[in-house]
């Protein structure tokens, strides 16, 4: 009996003896701290967490071959580029740069002639095109960041970012062109960067103190009747960009532009 009610007591005491341990701290509010989706990705307060996995849809590959030492790829200039484009399914060059050569000319304006009679051509002509203006596909426009003049770069660019899933026909069986949902590989080169031609002034406007047109104050139906240029409809030669000029400029139209079909001269997208 003495031991049941001593075993009574030391019980009692424990609980006693629990009941006064301070209660620990509260955790520091857990929305404080970013969140992590289960997908592994971390967002910023406030963003909700969601269930569900992350995929990447397409995105634009590059491995740089070699860095060059001029001036950096700045965007809305001028590009001077050589080029060589592939099929990535199995390896088919459509297209290059250096393919399309031109006689070397003299200098009474005429092409020089080489000891078999015929003109002497030179070693493939590069490509000039306004970057950022959708006269190229996209993967080609969006692939020379951070390069400099001189550099060396190959490009995978997945088909969603090239001619999309129609593709592009060529001129005859012998060349079809790009394939429907044709994932593309292209190495490229920066040859020069340069600016952009000042645009001349056209009826309506009227240049600056910075020497750039000032639209004067159209009537109140017209495009661009809130002081800002109407935006130039998109060009149908690139059938997977949209071109979105900024309203001060207007591009010089390409020389040529990748990727084109296999052809005789390279064609705009």
């Amino acid at each position: 009996m003495k031991q049941f009610i001593l075993s009574l007591f030391w019980a009692a005491v424990a609980v006693a003896a629990v009941a006064q341990t301070p209660a620990k701290p509260a955790a520091p509010n857990a929305a404080a701290k970013p969140a992590t989706s289960s997908s592994g990705v971390k967002l910023p307060p406030g963003v909700p967490p969601v269930r569900g996995i992350a995929k990447t849809a397409f995105s634009l590959r590059y491995q740089d071959v070699r860095i060059g030492k001029g001036a950096d790829a700045e965007p809305n200039k001028i590009y001077k580029v050589n080029y060589t484009g592939w099929l990535a399914a199995d390896g088919h060059k459509f297209d290059s740069s250096y393919d399309h050569k031109t006689p070397v000319m003299g200098k009474d304006g005429k092409p020089e002639m080489d000891a078999d009679g015929k003109p002497k051509m030179n070693d493939g002509e590069p490509i000039s095109f306004p970057q950022g203006f959708g006269r190229v596909i996209p993967g080609f426009d969006q692939g020379f960041g951070g390069m400099k003049i001189g550099g060396k770069r190959r490009l995978f660019i997945p088909w969603q970012l090239a001619y999309g899933a129609h593709g592009r026909p060529g001129p005859s069986a012998a060349n079809p062109g790009i394939p429907p949902k044709a994932d593309l590989i292209f190495d490229i080169e920066l040859v020069d960067v340069s600016e952009m031609p000042a645009p001349q002034a056209r009826p309506g406007m009227i240049n600056g103190p910075n020497g750039q047109p000032m639209r004067m104050i159209p009537h109140p139906q017209a495009p661009g009747a809130s002081g800002t240029p109407a935006t130039p409809p998109p060009s149908t030669t690139s059938p997977s960009a949209t071109p979105t000029p900024p309203p001060t400029t207007t591009p010089p139209p390409a020389s040529t532009t990748p990727p084109p079909p296999p052809a005789d001269k390279p064609q705009s997208n």
